[in-house]
């Protein structure tokens, strides 16, 4: 294989794959197509033949455009760029918003109805201010690369090579004014761009010794490290905070059971279900990172039912299970547990301990579709179904989104 790499092919590509490829077909072979819209006619450049079932290509021109089709947000990531030299991480930019939550709209949908068997009529939410905005200045922090020259950027899609660029339109106006795109950071892997809500922007220049920063989500105040988890929109806290409270269904919630945050980072969903039901919430958060737990604790030394212990969840969990007295089991099972796990999801032996535990309700902050619907048909295979569902475009231009879940056992 690879004597079709680099050949020109013309199709027309018709439906939206996860990951943000569109599909289509070329003499019954599927091919998956970069910078393309479904519906769109486009000439392509083959870039993978590896595979006997499937190629990949990215769109060089575009035949018959999607009415949907916009000039491209940033002009780093362009169809007027070699496929080869265009920025990723806004592979969604050349499409107007409403029709990328569309599109995310039905990656989920269609993930949700093929992994679990479930019809979904649930909508991709915009946050505030992104319409108005275009879709920009919402990235509150940027990793960007160097490159074997020192300049900075991020990689091409499917890539490990080093984009220069000179601007970042998805970045906030604080980012964006400290980015030292001027200078060389030769021998340095990364720079790290962040405007924390509660503080001056900073850098983090390659393997800095992390220092703490303070983010403010409503009138509350979170610490983390600089180099910690955060949400990445400006106000993806904020939303989250808001779909987890709204998602727990009251009439289960019990504040004295054995409540549980699971990947609970610094405590900004254990907060959320403590600021929802009241000073004596019991809650414990669960986080493999041991600074990131110990910010926990300090964010949620207000409530004296609130703790943050350090682990990972799955041996966590087991232990939780194995070790649990008659009294523990009868707390666990009228328990809410949060759980936001990586875009991995949380895997088929959490799913399975947690529907061992048998706790009222689970609350599911997912940032990949496939990996929810999996999971939710691993629940389902514990007596738990799918309540209610929300989704959020908490990544404008990219394919990203986010889906808050509630599960009860039926």
């Amino acid at each position: 294989m690879g004597e079709n790499i680099g050949t020109q092919i013309e199709l027309t590509v018709d439906k939206i794959a996860h990951g943000g490829i569109t599909v289509g077909r070329l003499d019954g072979r599927v091919v998956f197509v970069s910078d393309a819209i479904p519906g769109e006619t486009v000439r392509a450049r083959v870039s993978d033949d590896r595979k006997k079932s499937f190629w990949r290509a990215d769109t060089v021109e575009v035949l018959e455009a999607s009415e949907h089709r916009r000039p491209h947000i940033w002009g780093a990531a362009s169809l007027e760029r070699d496929p080869r030299g265009r920025a990723g991480g806004a592979e969604f930019g050349h499409i107007e918003l409403a029709h990328q939550r569309e599109l995310k709209r039905q990656v989920l949908a269609e993930s949700l109805q093929r992994m679990a068997g479930l019809e979904s009529d649930v909508q991709v939410e915009a946050l505030p201010g992104d319409d108005t905005a275009n879709g920009l200045g919402w990235r509150t922090r940027i990793r960007l690369h160097v490159d074997d020259q020192g300049r900075l950027g991020p990689m091409a899609s499917r890539s490990h090579t080093v984009i220069p660029v000179t601007d970042a339109p998805l970045a906030t106006t604080e980012v964006q004014a400290i980015i030292p795109f001027a200078e060389r950071f030769v021998g340095l892997g990364t720079v790290d761009v962040l405007a924390p809500s509660g503080g001056e922007p900073r850098l983090v220049i390659g393997e800095q010794k992390p220092t703490v920063i303070t983010e403010v989500v409503g009138d509350r105040k979170f610490q983390l490290d600089d180099t910690g988890f955060w949400q990445v929109h400006r106000s993806a806290a904020v939303a989250l905070t808001g779909a987890v409270q709204q998602a727990i269904d009251e009439s289960l919630f019990d504040p004295r059971a054995e409540n549980l945050d699971l990947y609970g980072g610094v405590g900004l969903l254990a907060a959320a279900v403590a600021d929802r039901f009241g000073a004596d919430t019991r809650i414990t958060s669960v986080e493999s990172d041991e600074r990131a737990t110990d910010h926990a604790s300090e964010n949620l030394a207000e409530w004296l039912g609130a703790s943050a212990e350090s682990g990972r969840v799955d041996r966590w969990l087991r232990a939780l299970e194995s070790s649990a007295s008659a009294g523990d089991r009868e707390r666990l099972r009228a328990a809410t547990i949060v759980l936001d796990p990586p875009r991995s999801g949380a895997g088929a032996e959490v799913m399975a301990l947690l529907g061992a535990l048998a706790p009222a309700q689970l609350v599911y902050v997912a940032c990949d579709p496939v990996a929810l619907a999996r999971d939710v048909a691993l629940a389902a295979q514990s007596g738990y179904r799918l309540a209610r569902i929300r989704a959020f475009d908490l990544f404008p231009h990219t394919h990203h989104v986010e889906a808050v879940a509630t599960l009860v056992r039926d």
